[in-house]
């Protein structure tokens, strides 16, 4: 048995790393094989998540499109009635941000809509592994000369005045917390999640050191009767959890896991939705363990981003 503190990590790393390499390392999380990582696994691990539907790895990378267009373009995307973009007017246009599921899902559905092909033709170009038996550029309608798009670097969405920035710029975490914080945290529908599967980690591999991982309660003091009674309930549930994967698969193990097990998760969605989380997460009614890991995570954002 292993006890841990709670914390998380913002993933600075992966804003600066290609989509695809953004998908495989969240990707890789829910079922902890970051040890299969390579030079040249991303691409492939990509292609296979899509074949297979997993789309919520395909919400953890999105881009951002300046677009200057004819006012009726605005409209003729508007129709499709667009599901997770974020879209302003701008002067001459607008900008457009969503993730990769977003623009599959948006062109699987309207494709001979002018302005979702050309968005879709524009990053399919460059990134053709993620439109894979989607997009066919050989069939694919003429591009619109009226129309200019343009892909947005993340130095100039970070440099998007704060009204814009706050819908534009996203931001993942990767909290390592037990599964009672978790279950708060799925709650906040705007955001994107992947979570580490009970269902398929098998704690009983050398991997996890043949051991289950809990988290601290901030409840119990060390050495309190409480923080006894807590310690050894939860070495109890390792000895059952470990017997019955003998006979069992985890996806049955994990039936008597508590919500004390360490879990890992990550938590992507845009500035206005973290601040959205900090406003109800911080306050002196949520529950004291999510505050716990919220009022530092908040504090740590605020030097980048003080709108939050």
């Amino acid at each position: 048995m292993k006890i841990i503190e709670p914390s998380f990590e913002i993933q600075d790393d992966l804003d600066n790393s290609s989509i695809a390499i953004r998908l495989e390392e969240c990707g890789r999380v829910c079922y902890k094989s970051e040890d299969k990582i390579s030079l040249d696994s991303a691409i492939p691990f990509v292609i296979k998540i899509a074949e297979h539907g997993h789309n919520s790895v395909l919400e953890m990378a999105v881009v951002t499109f300046q677009v200057t267009c004819h006012p009726d373009h605005v409209l003729e995307l508007l129709s499709c009635q667009p599901k997770y973009l974020e879209i302003d007017r701008v002067d001459n246009g607008m900008l457009v941000t969503g993730s990769i599921r977003t623009f599959r899902e948006l062109y699987v559905n309207h494709p001979h809509n002018q302005l979702v092909n050309d968005l879709v033709a524009g990053l399919a170009a460059k990134e053709p592994h993620l439109f894979e038996k989607i997009f066919d550029a050989d069939k694919a309608i003429e591009a619109d000369p009226q129309v200019s798009i343009k892909k947005m670097s993340l130095a100039e969405v970070e440099a998007l005045p704060q009204e814009l920035k706050i819908r534009h710029r996203y931001l993942s975490v990767r909290f390592f917390v037990n599964r009672a914080v978790t279950h708060e945290l799925v709650r906040h529908r705007p955001c994107s999640f992947l979570q580490e599967s009970q269902r398929y980690c098998r704690y009983s591999q050398d991997k996890f050191d043949n051991q289950v991982t809990f988290v601290k309660p901030m409840f119990f003091s060390e050495g309190s009767e409480e923080y006894r009674l807590w310690q050894e309930a939860m070495e109890e549930t390792e000895a059952r959890y470990l017997k019955l994967l003998e006979t069992a698969t985890p996806q049955a193990a994990r039936t008597v896991l508590p919500n004390s097990c360490k879990t890992e998760i990550i938590v992507y969605c845009n500035l206005s939705e973290w601040a959205h989380i900090f406003a109800l997460r911080t306050s002196k009614a949520a529950e004291p363990s999510m505050r716990e890991i919220m009022v530092p995570l908040q504090l740590e954002l605020q030097k980048r981003y003080p709108m939050l």
